[in-house]
């Protein structure tokens, strides 16, 4: 039909996500641990026209003892077009034992360098 289906906004978010969590400290090599969504609500602002060049950004806006929060965007490049916005709950998980665990201090102490003023809306 000539834009981008929904399920690929999902897709943009999540790969976007991965990046995030690299650069605040995650270690993707461990087999024990890992990150588990467990909240996303998008709100779907303006379509996307094939073709059109996309940049998600993230922020961080808030670090518990076991998740994350994070406001993502999805922007059109070329016109300034805010497309899509969504804001997710990440638990960090114990994959061993199928439950939640206690971010790595590193990790936490890394992470809140990034918290985002206010809501996230306005962080570069």
């Amino acid at each position: 039909m000539g834009h981008l289906p929904t399920y690929r906004y999902l897709e943009l978010f999540d790969k976007a996500a991965y990046h995030f969590l690299a650069e605040l400290g995650a270690d993707f090599s461990r087999s024990d641990f890992g990150f588990a969504d467990v909240r996303h609500e998008i709100d779907y602002l303006a379509e996307v026209r094939a073709g059109a060049l996309l940049l998600v950004r993230s922020w961080l806006l808030a670090v518990g003892r076991s998740s994350l929060r994070c406001r993502s965007t999805l922007t059109n490049v070329r016109e300034g077009t805010l497309h899509a916005r969504i804001e997710t709950v990440t638990v960090y998980f114990d994959l061993v034992r199928r439950a939640s665990a206690a971010l790595p201090t590193d990790f936490t102490r890394r992470a809140e360098g990034y918290l985002a003023p206010d809501d996230g809306e306005k962080a570069k």
